[in-house]
């Protein structure tokens, strides 16, 4: 039996599943985590409108959500903007 591997991707269907499934990775995940999630989210908008909404290019969109680049604060900020959601600190 052959199985196939699972693209989460394909199931964010809407922006409010996207911006569900950010804000609960954004409370379970480690960084590393998010910044897949954020991938994950992209793939699903896809990454040259996200790029556009977030003022990247697309190849900078890439290599900060692919590569161990460790982004910049201000790049995942605008990422996560581009989703119609915004990061903040709750306790």
């Amino acid at each position: 039996m052959k199985t196939r591997r699972v693209d989460l991707a394909e199931y964010l269907e809407t922006d409010e599943d996207i911006r569900e499934f950010l804000k609960e990775a954004s409370a379970t995940c480690t960084p590393e985590e998010f910044i897949h999630a954020l991938n994950t989210a992209a793939r699903a908008k896809g990454m040259t409108e996200i790029a556009k909404q977030a003022g990247v290019t697309r190849a900078n969109l890439y290599k900060s959500l692919f590569a161990d680049d460790n982004p910049r604060f201000e790049t995942i900020s605008k990422i996560v903007n581009a989703f119609g959601s915004h990061l903040a600190v709750s306790h």
